[in-house]
């Protein structure tokens, strides 16, 4: 009975042992776990996503220099139709915006009148032509006697006067059919140049007069058509010079200045300088076969003066501004960002010229750039394919 009771707090202390020991293994892994989770963390922040980038390469090309001026397009003739004899407005030949040739006929004014004093005239000359046939007849009847002694020279000299006299009358009659025949061609007016018709003022069977201000219609010759521009007086001597080497190119573009309408050529510099803003006129002529520049329209017209042969070039969308000035994200060899200064004097038509800070072939970056800093890891896409796929 004795044995029994000494053996019992034995084993209890073995057990409490043995928990204890589990105890202690199962916080020593716990911590071990939690120690590792911890490592682990920092191992997979130091590996962020690339970033996504579009690049393209630096380039060499002929790059054409422009200078950009706001113009206004000018039709080459602009007529307004008026009439120059008074009449009833009989008849009008055509349709509003229509395209007419040089000689086509426009307007007819009633030629009644003036169809009768034409006649008028013509049977007069004819009167002063019988006449003078008589006058013709009696001068060489009095010549006869006079060569016989039968006539006296006064009655001669005086005959003679007479023939003279009625051929006068005769080319005064003729001046008054060619002034007849003109007030009856004035009757019907007719396009003198080719364009096109604009809006009808004045309605058939209305008294027209010649002394009228408003006209019948208005013609504008739209092919060709000029653009007058201005440019600012430093510009000047550029221009002059590209004149001297050849026929100066003109490209219109749209109010927006995005889209181009037609290509033309310099045709003049103004003779003298705006002394109150300091600029020069220009005008330019273009074919205008299609008719996309409109008399009166406003437009951004860029005088191509010279181009830039082999100039290393990168779109213009790669160009950052910072604190420092200008530079670009390059991509190096091993896939990473780097900022890098660079020059670009000239920025034109979505194309940047660089001056100095690159090489031919070099990466550039065009968007993403918020995201970029220096040493950062991209997945770059070349322009072409990022294009391709947008489309």
């Amino acid at each position: 009975m004795t044995q029994t009771v000494s053996r019992l707090p034995r084993r209890r202390r073995t057990t409490a042992i043995v928990c204890i020991a589990v105890i202690v293994a199962l916080a020593g892994g716990l911590a071990l776990w939690r120690y590792m989770s911890v490592e682990a963390v920092p191992t997979a922040r130091a590996a962020p996503p690339l970033v996504p980038v579009t690049v393209a390469s630096a380039a060499t090309r002929d790059v054409p220099i422009y200078l950009s001026g706001l113009g206004i397009v000018q039709s080459s003739n602009t007529t307004a139709i008026h009439t120059q004899v008074d009449g009833k407005l009989q008849s009008v030949n055509f349709i509003e915006g229509q395209l007419v040739r040089q000689g086509d006929v426009l307007v007819q004014i009633d030629p009644r009148l003036y169809q009768a004093a034409l006649d008028q005239a013509k049977a007069k000359k004819a009167q002063d032509e019988a006449q003078l046939v008589s006058a013709q007849k009696d001068l060489e009847r009095f010549q006869t006697l006079v060569a016989k002694a039968a006539e006296t020279q006064q009655n001669l000299d005086r005959q003679t006067a007479v023939v003279n006299q009625v051929k006068a009358t005769i080319d005064a009659d003729q001046a008054a059919i060619e002034s007849a025949q003109t007030q009856l061609d004035y009757t019907t007016i007719k396009a003198p140049t080719d364009g096109r018709m604009g809006i009808r003022q004045i309605d058939p069977g209305n008294i027209v007069h010649a002394n009228d201000t408003t006209p019948i219609v208005i013609l504008t010759q739209t092919k060709p058509i000029s653009v007058v521009f201005t440019l600012p007086e430093k510009n000047l001597g550029d221009v002059r010079r590209a004149m001297t080497r050849g026929p100066v190119s003109v490209v219109a573009y749209d109010q927006n200045d995005s889209k181009q309408l037609a290509t033309g050529t310099l045709m003049l510099i103004d003779n003298q300088i705006d002394q109150t803003t300091g600029t020069i006129k220009l005008k330019a002529v273009f074919p205008n076969t299609d008719e996309r520049l409109w008399s009166g329209e406003f437009v951004h017209a860029h005088l191509l003066y010279d181009t830039q042969k082999d100039a290393l070039t990168v779109p213009s969308a790669a160009i950052q501004r910072g604190p420092k000035g200008l530079f670009v994200w390059t991509i190096d060899a091993d896939g990473r960002a780097q900022p890098q200064p660079v020059d670009a004097p000239i920025t034109q038509d979505e194309i940047a010229v660089i001056g100095k800070g690159l090489t031919a072939g070099d990466k550039v970056v065009l968007n993403g750039q918020y995201r970029l800093q220096a040493g950062t890891r991209v997945d770059a896409t070349p322009l072409a394919a990022a294009s391709g796929g947008a489309s």
